[in-house]
């Protein structure tokens, strides 16, 4: 199966989106409110949004440089939509792997890793460490259930992630969520990485 625009683009018409919690993760939630007020300015990425209620919840919280590029024209129609305060220029219709007009200083990650085909993950690496500043870091939250052929959501485990992650940034955090929602026990993994120096 090729994870194309086309296809992505219809299931988002078609709202087989299982893995949409339909708000901000708590995982993510938890961290955006212990950001300092200085990355209120700061220039921040959530790749693969999808519907982007991280960057909703962000928005309203009063961060001014929150971007979101998604490769579902549907999904970000969906967004401007349901927040149209949030600026038409930072919803980004373009593959991730295509960015190379901006930088980051944060970039956050909410199953956008796991909608990728697995072969793609060393290039994910990659290409998050070029998009950042240089001590920029990627932050959120990747599954943990066994890899298989069949998804997406594509599985995987810390230590398959450590491999990929740490070509290109120290590991500051990468332990188990204590606040999923309750379908997502014991299924996700909190992750900090800062950009090597």
């Amino acid at each position: 199966m090729e994870l194309s625009k086309s296809y992505w683009n219809t299931r988002y018409k078609t709202e087989d989106i299982g893995w949409d919690l339909g708000q901000v993760s708590p995982p993510l939630k938890a961290f955006f409110d212990g950001l300092p007020e200085d990355y209120k300015v700061k220039s921040i990425l959530i790749p693969g949004g999808g519907n982007a209620y991280e960057a909703e919840y962000l928005h309203h919280l009063g961060f001014k440089e929150v971007y979101v590029v998604d490769v579902s024209e549907r999904a970000l129609q969906n967004f401007k939509t349901r927040v149209p305060s949030f600026p038409e220029a930072h919803l980004i219709h373009q593959d991730f792997f295509d960015l190379e007009e901006y930088r980051f200083d944060l970039i956050i990650e909410q199953t956008f890793f796991c909608a990728l085909n697995p072969k793609l993950r060393p290039d994910y690496a990659k290409k998050m460490s070029d998009l950042l500043t240089e001590n920029g870091s990627l932050t959120g939250v990747l599954f943990q259930f066994p890899l298989t052929a069949t998804g997406p959501p594509f599985g995987g485990d810390a230590t398959e992630y450590r491999s990929y992650l740490e070509s290109y940034f120290t590991v500051d955090i990468l332990e188990p969520c204590y606040n999923s929602i309750e379908s997502r026990a014991g299924k996700e993994l909190f992750f900090s990485v800062s950009k090597h120096e």
